[in-house]
């Protein structure tokens, strides 16, 4: 397993409009490391955004999806995606705001 720092953690968040919908029950969407626990998304979640508390955190993993061009076959690459639940009490997450 890689020593992964909270900082490379996250990759970027999810912007779709199921995951804007959640966003009113403090639930948020982000691509994650592959290699990635839920207890370290837990903690770079804490860390990198000010007052948020994270509740539960679900993972999924996402294969790569079979892309051709012409004779060649090949697959993108394999991505990791969390959904983190924060805490009623908690700040939002404000980098999600005027989306």
């Amino acid at each position: 397993m890689a020593d992964l720092k909270y900082y490379d953690v996250i990759l970027k968040p999810v912007i779709t409009e199921k995951s804007m919908n959640d966003m009113s029950e403090k639930k948020y969407t982000f691509y994650v490391h592959t290699e990635a626990t839920k207890a370290q998304i837990k903690e770079a979640v804490e860390k990198m955004f000010e007052g948020a508390k994270v509740a539960k955190v679900n993972t999924m993993n996402l294969d790569g999806k079979n892309r051709r061009r012409g004779m060649v076959v090949g697959k993108t690459s394999k991505k990791k995606k969390a959904i983190v639940q924060l805490t009623a009490d908690s700040k939002d997450i404000t980098i999600f705001e005027g989306l």
